[in-house]
């Protein structure tokens, strides 16, 4: 009889132990298809973000410009200026840009060959942000702040420099701090960042 308490105790403990270690297994599956699912979730959110950059960098203001051959200058002055990850990231900017042909008008000086040199990259960022304005204004907006002020509309830039909207007939004319006028020749190009108004002169702000 006491053998057989015994043996039962026994089988018992064994039963309780292979239980326990049946449940250990389970669990510990358990956490591994869970950390599986988890680490899989990551990996889609990831993906799905660097998929939404790369989207967003296309159609933003540098991406847009990089798609017009009359802007490739632009573009590389944008980039040896250091703007290029401003105008490629989130953010809501109106950008008057230049024709290839206006930076051929610019003296040599100002030519985009001396201002893409390392020793002029202060002068050629402070050009280029001259042309940069926040927020978002759309030809139309821009056409209404005229009116507002009386035919001279005047407005910052991100460079802290002043540039002066007037109208000629239904044509959008810009004037720089030098005097220096020029015309938008394509407006309200739209992009994921902001917008775009293509102009047929560089601006210049007094130094």
């Amino acid at each position: 009889m006491k053998n057989t308490k015994i043996l039962f105790l026994t089988l018992c403990a064994v039963l309780a132990m292979a239980s326990c270690k049946d449940q250990a297994k389970l669990d510990a599956d358990k956490k591994a298809a869970e950390d599986k699912i988890a680490m899989e979730e990551a990996e889609a959110e990831k993906a799905k973000a660097e998929a939404e950059k790369k989207e967003m960098m296309a159609t933003s203001i540098a991406g847009v410009a990089a798609e017009k051959a009359e802007l490739s200058t632009l573009v590389s002055a944008i980039k040896a200026a250091g703007l290029d990850k401003m105008l490629s990231e989130p953010g809501n900017y109106t950008v008057f840009a230049p024709t290839n042909n206006a930076f051929e008008k610019l003296p040599k000086n100002l030519s985009i060959a001396e201002l893409a040199k390392p020793e002029n990259k202060e002068v050629l960022n402070d050009i280029l942000k001259y042309h940069v304005v926040e927020g978002n204004i759309t030809s139309d907006k821009l056409v209404k702040a005229i009116d507002g002020a009386n035919g001279k509309y005047k407005f910052n830039t991100v460079g802290g420099k002043e540039l002066e909207a007037s109208l000629n007939g239904d044509q959008i004319v810009l004037k720089d701090e030098k005097g220096n006028k020029t015309q938008v020749v394509l407006g309200n190009v739209k992009a994921s960042n902001g917008i775009v108004h293509v102009i047929n002169d560089v601006l210049i702000a007094k130094k």
